[in-house]
């Protein structure tokens, strides 16, 4: 019944949009009937069923989604399609997401075929330009073309891309391959992709790259990563017999489960047989794992290196990291010195800027040039939109304040969006419950092309106008997603709505729970998708888990509760909202600690403290938060913070500090109430 009229509704929607291309009007049969078409190809399409996608195809004309049937039927076999059904279908559906997504897929199966003349051909007129392994393709094809001629730019281009993708990839690797081949790419660039892959545990990577370098040693590859240990202790009597970039590859591995096991292996055997290259990298891959365990030692380990420039941005990255939380004061000078030996594209981002700045303010002396440098940096990122961002603003003496709202758009720039045949066709197959396809192409509408169609930037006053468009019809993820793009209007109530209000603050008040931290986590979690389920099974505008639901209805007295009720809007509040007040709770008030907790577990939180023995330091908020070891929790607690200093700005009309909300983080005080250790 629900799926039904969330159909129904988005169906009147798009009467009320008016006039489309023929090809995209909404079907003139049974609404019910036609969607159920779509969706059994989209079905079809993932059981890869071929038979069945050609059977329902002619069924599919005239649907608002038919370009989607047609795009499903066609990739399934585009294997086998011909040149000109492909084409066919670039001039049945021009100007669309399926068209140009059909031409990224039929590129790449170029590129593997080797077909040269065909891709260099359809390539100026693919729009998305986002796929790295195809434009490795076409830059090979310039590397073909040119040979040793070819621009050193290319060559910065396909490492930059090379080094960014962790699988196995064949227009990336075809590349590199011919740029050692001309001698623009060394030994060390190769072996350098094949450390990295290690680390990411991707031995099939990994021994890609080294069949470009030593194609005899690549079959050892597979028993260099899978045996490591063992490895070393059969080659360790004879290591001329084996590449010493083996060896690498397999302390590497070591390092990567037990750093203290690698570090014993370097100390007491290997250290000799190294260049001092292969040494600082291995030590760095020690001291990254160390520090990303939070140990004492990771600065000991990082001290054996003693040229920085032999250590990647990552390693970098956890030295300085390690450097801030090495005591209640931060190793000022560890840290500037490894943000500055990163690379010039990692030193932009605004964590490193932000540190930077801190660091040179740090220093014993800090003169009139230095000051001016510092600030000139932060003054660089500072403002609202995120977290360092937030930071750099009361750095410099200014709260966070909510700006003033743009012009809502007009009357002609909403009809503009709301024509928008890709924006339809997106919120249609959301509606219809294809939330993954509807995503992807109300991105590329919004994302990759302008109102036109064209590949280009669509304009702020076109992104606020298409923002509107999916907060009119509650889709909030694409509301806010498309709301943050604009880059010099913002409208804080589109990127920061507050749906569900009375509910949520209601709610909120009643546990004495701030309902702008509430929102800043609501926001992170699901967007204000009220059926989002995460991969590991958590569900609703909170992202409860069922276990949690179950324990923490009991604790807050929820009689009756039952798993089916976890997306329920007001169960989910109530449920969500009690287990963060716990936790908080728990925490002695701690945001931060809290929203760590929420998201990795109360038990990781805890562990990524100091200890309660009293001795360990008392960190500012964020940098306890820099140090979270968990990619996803760090991003997320930066994120839900920054949200919520956001929120605190909209609902209470007053300049907020993100320093205050994060306050600081130590050992657990000896008159805190005791730990709630059932906590799940």
């Amino acid at each position: 019944m629900k799926f039904r009229v969330i159909v129904s509704l988005f169906a009147s929607v798009f009467l009320a949009f008016g006039a489309v291309q023929p090809s995209l009007a909404a079907p003139s049969a049974n609404n019910a009937q036609a969607d159920t078409v779509i969706t059994d190809m989209a079905q079809a399409f993932k059981r890869g069923d071929r038979k069945r996608l050609s059977a329902l195809l002619p069924q599919a004309k005239g649907h608002t989604l038919e370009p989607w049937a047609a795009y499903w039927e066609l990739k399934a076999r585009l294997d086998e399609a011909s040149s000109q059904e492909v084409r066919a279908f670039f001039t049945r559906y021009p100007a669309t997401y399926q068209e140009d997504r059909l031409r990224n897929d039929w590129l790449l199966l170029l590129g593997q075929r080797r077909d040269w003349t065909t891709l260099s051909d359809e390539h100026p007129h693919y729009r998305m330009r986002d796929d790295r392994e195809l434009r490795c393709y076409f830059l090979t094809i310039e590397l073909l073309e040119k040979g040793p001629q070819a621009s050193a730019s290319i060559a910065d281009e396909v490492r930059k891309n090379w080094m960014g993708m962790k699988e196995a990839d064949d227009g990336c690797t075809l590349a590199a391959d011919r740029l050692y081949f001309t001698k623009q790419f060394t030994a060390l660039d190769i072996w350098r992709k094949a450390r990295l892959m290690v680390e990411h545990n991707r031995p099939r990577t990994a021994r890609n790259a080294v069949q470009i370098v030593a194609p005899d040693a690549a079959n050892v590859v597979p028993d260099a990563i899978n045996n490591a240990e063992k490895f070393l202790a059969k080659h360790i009597a004879a290591p001329q017999k084996v590449r010493q970039e083996l060896v690498v590859m397999a302390l590497i591995k070591v390092a990567t489960s037990d750093a203290d096991k690698a570090d014993k292996l370097m100390r007491n055997k290997w250290q000799p047989y190294l260049t001092t290259e292969e040494r600082h990298w291995v030590w760095g891959v020690i001291g990254r794992q160390s520090a990303m365990r939070l140990d004492d030692d990771a600065l000991t380990h990082f001290a054996r290196v003693s040229h920085d420039k032999d250590l990647n941005d990552d390693m970098l990255g956890w030295k300085a990291r390690a450097a801030l939380r090495a005591g209640n004061t931060p190793k000022w000078p560890v840290v500037e010195s490894a943000i500055s030996h990163m690379s010039a594209e990692a030193r932009k981002d605004p964590t490193w800027v932000y540190w930077y700045a801190r660091a040179l303010l740090a220093r014993k002396k800090v003169t009139p040039q230095i000051q001016q440098e510092a600030n000139a940096m932060l003054e660089g990122i500072a403002g609202v939109r995120g977290f360092y961002e937030q930071l750099a603003l009361e750095e410099l003496g200014r709260k966070v304040s909510a700006p003033a709202r743009p012009p809502a758009p007009t009357a002609e720039e909403m009809d503009s969006a709301r024509r928008n045949p890709s924006l339809q066709r997106a919120l249609y197959a959301i509606g219809m419950g294809l939330r993954s396809e509807g995503v992807r192409e109300w991105n590329y509408a919004t994302n990759l092309v302008n109102a036109e169609g064209k590949a280009g930037m669509m304009s702020d006053r076109e992104l606020l106008a298409a923002a509107q468009v999916a907060c009119d019809n509650q889709v909030w993820d694409r509301c806010i997603n498309t709301s943050e793009r604009t880059r010099a209007a913002i409208d804080f109530e589109q990127r920061f709505p507050m749906p569900h209000k009375d509910a949520v603050i209601a709610r909120a008040k009643t546990i004495n729970l701030d309902p702008a931290y509430v929102y800043g986590l609501i926001r992170q979690e699901s967007r204000f998708v009220t059926d989002a389920r995460s991969h590991v099974g958590a569900s609703g505008l909170m992202q409860v888990m069922p276990a949690t639901a179950k324990w923490t209805a009991r604790k807050i007295g929820l009689t009756g509760f039952t798993p089916d009720q976890i997306s329920d809007r007001d169960t989910n509040i109530a449920i969500g909202t009690g287990y963060l007040k716990l936790v908080l709770d728990s925490f002695e008030g701690s945001m931060p600690l809290a929203a760590g907790a929420y998201n990795a577990g109360p038990s990781r939180s805890r562990r990524w403290r100091a200890p309660n023995d009293g001795t360990g330091p008392v960190l500012e908020g964020a940098i306890w938060a820099e140090n979270v070891p968990f990619n996803e929790t760090r991003d997320y607690v930066k994120k839900v913070l920054s949200n919520t200093t956001n929120y605190a700005a909209l609902i209470t009309g007053q300049p907020q500090s993100l320093k205050a909300k994060l306050g600081l983080v130590g050992p657990r005080s000896v008159s805190a109430p005791a730990e709630n250790l059932d906590l799940p």
